[in-house]
């Protein structure tokens, strides 16, 4: 069962996407993709400075894509102006939601009852279930393993600092966006990426620039082209300002990491 898009509701962004971008050259990073928790928002918010910031990115021609482990109810009752996005990649690749036209995908099987019924069983507690994931906090995982190894599905573990997700196999944030990406036309090339965590990873691999703000994991600022000097919504803000004041491109031509690897891989 989908949810339901609240409407009714005075949002950010009422008019159709690119009716006051036609003044600006096109920019050569035209899509930002951001995580949600501990990048954007902090404390599950994101500030009006920072939602100020993602409209003048919008205004600047360019798209905003978030990307997130988030379920959509929950989402949309701490981020009320998730209209802003172009698209939204939930659920950490599972369900991909496209504001403007109240539409979502499904890229993945539903958690399975038998799942669902041992983890009860088992007392996994707290947990919730999207139309993809399935939820719990640390130190769930070791049950949660053994679960799956029980039941003898292809299934993954997913880590988000103290957050544990549970997905199908093959699905990740990566594989999320690179399906928005296809849909809307735009290479993983012209994409600039931000998150702060374990499963940003993949996401951030798979674009030209990754970012990171200044609160994210040690690991993941290794991995980046660029990591800001604010924490979490202002680092976004940072990235932003960049972003619209050179297009980045004091940073030179950049290539994902992904495409990097493969290409040595190949060559090797």
């Amino acid at each position: 069962m989908s949810f339901a898009f609240p409407c009714g509701q005075d949002q950010l962004l009422d008019s159709p996407p690119g009716n006051d971008r036609m003044s600006h050259p096109a920019p050569h990073y035209r899509a930002l993709a951001t995580d949600y928790d501990g990048t954007l928002a902090h404390d599950s918010h994101v500030s009006p400075e920072t939602v100020t910031a993602l409209q003048a990115l919008k205004e600047s021609g360019r798209s905003l894509i978030l990307v997130t482990g988030r379920e959509m109810p929950e989402l949309i009752s701490v981020f009320p102006e998730y209209r802003i996005c172009d698209a939204i990649v939930a659920e950490n690749g599972g369900l991909i939601i496209w504001p403007a036209e109240e539409q979502e995908e499904v890229l993945g099987e539903p958690v399975p009852e038998a799942f669902v019924q041992e983890a009860v069983r088992r007392g996994v507690q707290p947990f919730s279930m999207g139309r993809v994931v399935f939820a719990t906090w640390r130190p769930q995982e070791a049950v949660v393993l053994e679960i799956i190894h029980a039941l003898g599905i292809e299934y993954q573990i997913i880590f988000n600092k103290r957050a544990v997700m549970v997905l199908p196999g093959g699905i990740n944030k990566a594989t999320g966006l690179a399906h928005v990406l296809k849909r809307m036309k735009l290479s993983p090339q012209t994409v600039v990426a931000i998150g702060d965590a374990e499963n940003d990873h993949a996401f951030l691999d798979s674009c030209a620039v990754a970012a990171a703000v200044e609160n994210a994991l040690p690991a993941l600022k290794e991995r980046c082209d660029l990591v800001m000097t604010k924490d979490h919504g202002a680092g976004v803000v940072e990235l932003i300002e960049r972003l619209i004041a050179d297009d980045l491109q004091s940073l030179g031509p950049r290539r994902p990491r992904k495409q990097v690897a493969q290409a040595q891989t190949i060559s090797s």
